[in-house]
């Protein structure tokens, strides 16, 4: 038998909820195993709606930030927004100018440029305190940066921090230089849900902004904005900053996709159209995962973000098809870069046992792809991931880190600290400068970091959902295990299992790393499917397998039908 932990479900209690929400024995399985076992909270489970997220009371620093903004508004302040190079953080910027906006509020947006560095820099704050800006919102940054929030304060300029990286101790409520510091992770925010993007963050503050313009009378003589035409931002933001997709996000990005879906945004039409999603093919987080964020991020990756924040805000058509195309182009330059340091990094370990985590750095390589070539050899060696480009100019290092296995990279970095410039970020991913000079001490440091960590052990047995038959993997069983999504970080797509199935067909694709092929049970059902990652264990025509599988609906020229996504594959003798 397989080494698959079966989820195991009272027969009575899965007949029960199947009858009450008119859904198959084995989707009433799934939501049995996500410990949905009454029928009012599986239902709220499968539509998930606006009205069951939580006022954001007890999130730290949103009720000054709120007051100081209405004063911005009423008194017609210049308002400046400034947001990191990456889609959380334009999304986060095209969010704050696009509601500010329709305020009628006068609004100078800005992101970040790669060659600065990351986050908000003391270059933006003099730039801001040059446009006259009293007031300037971070977005997806911020936390870090002590030294740039101090001079805007020194320079006259207020500013509100909106960010969700992890606090350090020297940025804490008491010493932080912001007149706000909008963030779930400091020590005395009682919000209960921590998990939030900045984007998230930003959109609740907009409608904190809404409510307090509306109890003061703001909208008898404004235009009062729908908040509900923002979430399109919100489910781009949240899906690429792979935050957990439960809680708060997981309504967010539900009725986001649906705001994305209607394309009622110039750029997002036009970058649809870039990316060759159809019109009537639904938006879910696959589609943001590899279509939408990888464009949105190109430019901010290549240098300066601006073109993604001038897509996004973008109010007709043509302009926002040029920015469409440039963020085409910009992608395509990604893509060979990104090649170029991972073919380097490869070939430099020759193989080699990288220890407990991948450290590599290199002169000339492009900083703005070190944390995909991360991410990269996070799958390839099941282990943390330092990836740093080294100015050859400046001998400057800018590096990324990724997780894997639990380790906290946030933590790592802080034990190697007296090595760096600056550091910041999540658990699972984060930033780094440092020195060229000291990038050999880093490394053994990291690993030391990495290696001393207690990460939590895990069972070496995937989960599975339920055990099915072919012939009830259809289109409406697809249909609903689809409305337990959105999936990602925190709500993991339901994953069933066939027995003693045979191979119809096989073939490796791609660059030979994938497999496509037919799987076909002993009644003669027989369905498609593709096991990404999984060419090498391609079994053959004619082999008996066990699979373990998601199955998706899949969209091609205009074909909709029912596809095993296969997770893993066990050669068994046994026919079934």
């Amino acid at each position: 038998m397989p080494p698959w932990n079966v989820c195991s479900a009272d027969p009575s209690s899965v007949a029960r909820l199947s009858t009450a929400l008119g859904v198959r024995r084995v989707t009433a399985c799934c939501l049995l195993a996500r410990g949905l076992d009454d029928e009012s909270a599986a239902r709220a489970f499968l539509s998930p709606r606006l009205a069951e997220l939580r006022p954001p009371v007890g999130l730290a620093g949103l009720e000054r930030a709120t007051e100081r903004l209405v004063r911005a508004v009423t008194g017609g302040e210049h308002i400046g927004c400034f947001g990191d190079y990456d889609v959380d953080g334009v999304t986060t910027a095209a969010l704050f100018a696009t509601f500010l906006g329709e305020l009628g509020a006068q609004v100078s947006p800005r992101v970040a440029r790669r060659h600065a560095g990351y986050g908000f820099g003391e270059a933006d704050a003099r730039w801001f305190a040059d446009q006259g800006c009293n007031l300037v919102v971070t977005g997806d940054c911020g936390t870090s940066d002590i030294a740039a929030v101090a001079l805007a304060r020194e320079l006259g300029t207020d500013t509100i921090v909106v960010d969700h990286h992890t606090v350090p101790p020297a940025g804490d409520r008491a010493a932080h230089p912001a007149l706000a510091l909008v963030n779930p992770l400091r020590d005395d925010s009682t919000f209960p849900f921590r998990g939030m993007a900045s984007v998230g963050l930003m959109f609740y503050m907009m409608v904190a902004l809404r409510t307090r313009l509306r109890a003061d009378g703001w909208f008898k003589s404004h235009r009062e904005p729908d908040v509900r035409e923002l979430l399109d931002l919100v489910a781009l933001g949240t899906v690429a900053d792979m935050v957990p997709l439960c809680g708060e996000n997981r309504i967010l990005v539900t009725h986001g996709m649906s705001q994305l879906a209607r394309r009622a945004r110039p750029g997002i039409d036009a970058i649809l159209r870039a990316a060759a999603v159809d019109a009537d093919r639904p938006i879910d987080e696959k589609t943001i995962s590899w279509k939408l964020a990888p464009r949105l991020n190109a430019p901010g990756r290549l240098g300066d973000a601006a073109p993604a924040l001038e897509l996004l805000l973008s109010r007709d058509g043509r302009a926002a098809a040029g920015w469409a195309e440039a963020l085409e182009r910009a992608n395509e330059e990604r893509r060979d870069a990104q090649g170029r340091v991972l073919d380097e990094v490869l070939a430099n370990l020759d193989g080699a046992d990288p220890g407990p985590a991948v450290v590599v750095w290199g002169r000339g390589w492009p900083s703005g792809v070190v944390g995909i070539v991360a991410a990269k050899l996070v799958e390839r060696y099941q282990r943390p991931a330092f990836v740093i480009a080294i100015d050859p100019q400046t001998g400057e290092g800018r590096g990324s880190a990724r997780s894997c296995g639990g380790v906290n990279l946030y933590r790592a970095l802080a034990a190697c600290e007296h090595l760096l410039v600056r550091f910041g970020g999540h658990a699972g991913a984060a930033g780094l400068t440092v020195d060229e000079a000291r990038t050999g001490e880093l490394a053994e440091a990291l690993g030391h970091a990495v290696s001393t960590q207690e990460v939590p052990v895990p069972s070496g047995a995937a989960s599975v959902d339920a055990e099915v038959a072919l012939g009830e993997v259809d289109g409406r069983l697809a249909d609903e295990l689809a409305r337990l999504g959105p999936f990602g970080q925190g709500n993991a797509a339901p994953v069933l299992a066939g027995r003693g199935l045979r191979v119809r067909a096989s073939r490796r694709v791609g660059d030979g790393s994938h497999l496509k092929l037919e799987l076909e049970d002993h009644t003669g059902a027989w369905r498609p499917g593709i096991g990404f990652g999984l060419g090498a264990a391609d079994p053959g025509p004619g082999a008996h397998v066990d699979a373990a599988f998601v199955p998706v609906i899949s969209h091609w020229q205009g074909q909709r039908r029912v596809e095993l996504e296969v997770r893993e594959l066990v050669p068994t003798d046994d026919p079934g």
